[in-house]
């Protein structure tokens, strides 16, 4: 069964493109995807991610609310019950905010620019960590 990853588009932004071909490029590389659109609340993105079972949450962030964002998907996945799911963020990400969503319970963070490829392997270290802590023996 393939790993689950949901991607997001937080807040006002309504620039999906980049989401998009990420969505393909994780579907292209086995994963099922589920893409939420555009202008979505941080708590609607945590009630997808628990009723889809999705071991990875990627949060698309193009508005410069990127920590904000983050701190509160993290914290609404927390409150429902779903704190093994690992939140990725992507976007317009300046280098100095990388170790601000790192402490905000970032798992990974993959700025504007960031090769498909790596985006691909670092969630697939992602879901086979996921996948290890869920499964029963």
């Amino acid at each position: 069964m393939p790993a689950r990853v949901l991607i997001a588009k937080p807040g006002l932004d309504g620039h999906d493109r980049g989401a998009k071909i990420v969505a393909r490029t994780l579907r292209d590389a086995g994963f099922e995807v589920v893409f939420t659109g555009i202008r979505q609340r941080v708590g609607q993105i945590a009630a997808v991610a628990v009723q889809e079972d999705v071991a990875v949450v990627g949060l698309s962030i193009l508005s410069g609310a990127h920590v904000a964002l983050t701190a509160r998907t993290v914290e609404a996945l927390r409150a429902a019950g779903a704190e093994d799911v690992a939140v990725v963020v992507g976007g317009t990400i300046p280098p100095a905010d990388v170790p601000r969503l790192l402490e905000a319970g970032a798992a990974a963070v993959f700025p504007t620019g960031t090769p498909l490829d790596a985006i691909v392997s670092g969630v697939r270290a992602l879901t086979a960590v996921h996948i290890s802590t869920t499964s029963t023996p």
